[in-house]
């Protein structure tokens, strides 16, 4: 009845008896009360339970306190899966300040743009990456505060930087510094940088309550359980390890950190540990697959392997589970963190044929239970396409898996959340099931063994050689890496002594090792008659090359 009083609302009010924000930092102070002595960190020889674990989180919020550092301050960390990687995942947001985990695979002018548009006040770094951190903090306009990690695990070449080494920075706070969980869950509680379609990257915002969200149902879709035992073979930099650093606290498992992605080492940790879970792209299952036969160990037990990027090809598919490991395929941006798409399994399904099974299992799927909208639309209508599985439209995303935004760029923003969707991007169909499944991506992005890379990034570098003409880049299938980028140049008509390793060269002096060429072809840009470059074609001679 218009105007009558909701009884349900009358008196019965949001206080704090009944009603906190939500956020991943309690999942910590949880499993440090409930299982203060179960293992929670192992790292070669070393062994942490939970209690040491939330003992070194808050003497981490308790140094960057002495040191300032507070509310919408960033703080970046330069490291592979190490311990200080899950501790900066509690510690940084406990003071309210936000995480800038850099991808460590950037060049040095990378990661200066980086640090610079994120405004980073503290740079914790591991002696690994000294050589391009060295030279990033000599182009950045403003120095922060640099904190060394020199992990007795690494036994590589590299200088210490900073002020101090990480353990003697933790010195300066104390293992019971108070904290409490933000007022406000839509507080930000990291920034991930993404490549886009221009040079620069974007950086994505996420906010605690997605990441809280995200956390929890990494427990499901993963089918975690009690304590599991986790191997970090997904970088931490990644989408904030697909949030799994927060999701762990919440079944009290075990981190196994793991500098290198080996398949040795791999192989090892899961006999050694008794690895249960791990998450990876599908070139670390190739590098599991094809590993010669003295650096495999075979498995006693199952192991779940969540992989994402481009689709695993059926063969794969196959070939894991032949290893002994059980594959469910994932889908999501650095905008959704991460994952937010699953291929959720039918148990029927498992009999059918395999390359059946693999085929199935290569769809994106469908949405994460914390995910509250996923359509496949017509960008131009907004319209939902038929579930035919053949009429292409954009996948699009809405919910609290979504980011805050893109820092510093609202225009960018606005128009990723146009008509109250997030444009993903990434073109796909629907099939009858309901199920999702990418067919291409609008914005030309190569996906290298996980790893984004701006096809327009490297025709920008490309076009700085003095013989180069013209220059287009898209992906080309590679059966190590996923994709890997192509390279179609025209020369200058008086630099035709120029030789494709020239180039490839080039490009290797001017970007990072990760992004450059595998293939290069000389020849003529097909085009439109308005000029355009034509790269549907070329994706097409790239295939048959």
């Amino acid at each position: 009845m218009s105007g009558a009083k909701n009884i349900f609302e009358n008196g019965l009010d949001q206080v704090a008896a009944n009603h906190q924000s939500l956020s991943p930092l309690g999942f910590l102070e949880r499993a440090a009360a409930v299982y203060p002595q179960r293992t929670a960190v192992i790292h070669g020889d070393l062994r942490r339970t939970y209690t040491d674990l939330y003992a070194r989180c808050r003497r981490l919020a308790g140094a960057l306190i002495a040191r300032g550092i507070g509310l919408g301050d960033t703080v970046a960390i330069m490291a592979p899966n190490v311990p200080a990687m899950l501790e900066v995942h509690y510690g940084v947001p406990m003071v309210g300040a936000v995480l800038n985990a850099l991808n460590y695979r950037l060049d040095a002018e990378a990661i200066a743009f980086i640090l610079d548009h994120g405004e980073a006040k503290v740079l914790i770094t591991d002696r690994e990456f000294s050589a391009t951190i060295k030279a990033a903090l000599k182009m950045v306009k403003q120095r922060p505060l640099v904190i060394d990690i020199d992990d007795p695990v690494f036994t590589g070449a590299g200088d210490l930087l900073g002020e101090m080494d990480y353990e003697a920075f933790l010195d300066e706070g104390a293992p019971d510094t108070p904290w409490s969980p933000p007022e406000n869950e839509w507080q930000a509680i990291s920034l991930n940088y993404t490549s886009g379609t221009t040079g620069d990257p974007k950086g994505v915002v996420y906010h605690h309550r997605g990441a809280h969200l995200s956390a929890l149902s990494n427990t499901i879709t993963a089918r975690l359980g009690s304590h599991p035992i986790y191997l970090w073979t997904l970088p931490m930099f990644h989408c904030n390890g697909w949030c799994f650093p927060w999701t762990l606290s919440v079944v009290a498992g075990t981190h196994v950190c793991l500098r290198r992605v080996e398949a040795q080492e791999i192989y090892q940790a899961i006999d050694t540990h008794k690895v249960t879970h791990m998450c990876g792209a599908p070139i670390v299952m190739g590098l599991l697959i094809n590993a010669a036969e003295a650096d495999k160990t075979p498995l006693d037990h199952p192991v779940e392997m969540i992989t994402a990027a481009a689709p695993p090809p059926p063969a794969v598919i196959a070939a894991m589970e032949q290893e002994g490991f059980n594959v469910t395929h994932v889908y999501g941006l650095t905008e959704t963190y991460g994952p937010a798409v699953i291929n959720a399994w039918h148990e029927e399904w498992n009999n059918l044929e395999i390359d059946e099974r693999a085929r199935l299992k290569a769809r994106q799927g469908v949405r994460y239970p914390v995910l509250e909208g996923l359509a496949v639309l017509d960008p131009e209508t907004m319209k939902p396409v038929p579930a035919d599985g053949k009429t292409l439209g954009e996948v699009m995303m809405r919910g609290n898996l979504v980011m805050k935004g893109y820092l510093k760029n609202p225009a960018t923003t606005d128009k990723s959340f146009a008509e109250d969707w997030f444009h993903s991007g990434d073109l796909g169909v629907l099939h009858a099931d309901g199920y999702v499944e990418l067919k291409d991506r609008s914005k030309d992005i190569i996906i290298s063994g996980g790893e984004n890379i701006s096809s327009i990034e490297i025709e920008n570098i490309l076009y700085k050689h003095p013989a180069v003409s013209e220059a287009a880049v898209v992906a080309r299938s590679d059966e190590k890496w996923g994709e890997t980028p192509c390279a179609f140049v025209t020369l200058h008509p008086d630099r035709q002594d120029i030789e494709v390793q020239d180039i490839i060269d080039f490009c290797r002096d001017n970007m990072a090792g990760f992004k450059v060429p595998k293939t290069v072809v000389f020849a003529d840009l097909p085009k439109t008659s308005t000029g355009k470059v034509q790269k549907y074609v070329l994706r097409e001679r790239a295939e048959a090359l």
